[in-house]
């Protein structure tokens, strides 16, 4: 029984990890509704893919040091709940901002938890 937990315990946040990245990176899609040419839409895509590839660079560190994906998925949940707070400050709040702070940084707190809680079974 403690096999089927500890390989759970590994194995969620990675799979997790990997499903939000992918969710992040389609938000990317909308790209091409615009009429930006080849270079353009290369560059948009770059653009609108960072903090998926930032997020990909660290769950390929953390898929060894769990603390890493631990601290980095806590970290982006909440640069993401400060960014929509300056977002709100300046545009003025929308209810929606909550669904949004729940949805993205929700997840990466979960998957943050996750990682932590991996690490400290390996300790």
């Amino acid at each position: 029984m403690k096999q089927n937990v500890s390989k759970f315990i590994f194995w969620t946040p990675r799979i997790l990890a990997i499903i939000f990245i992918l969710f992040l990176a389609m938000f990317s899609l909308d790209i091409f509704e615009g009429n930006y040419g080849f270079w353009g839409t290369i560059l948009g895509l770059f653009m609108h893919n960072i903090p998926a590839l930032i997020l990909l660079a660290v769950l390929l560190i953390s898929w060894k040091n769990e603390i890493v994906g631990g601290i980095a998925f806590i970290l982006a949940g909440i640069f993401y709940i400060a960014w929509l707070l300056m977002t709100a400050i300046t545009t003025g709040f929308e209810w929606y901002y909550l669904l949004w702070a729940m949805q993205i940084s929700g997840i990466a707190f979960f998957i943050g938890i996750m990682f932590l809680i991996g690490w400290f079974k390996k300790k």
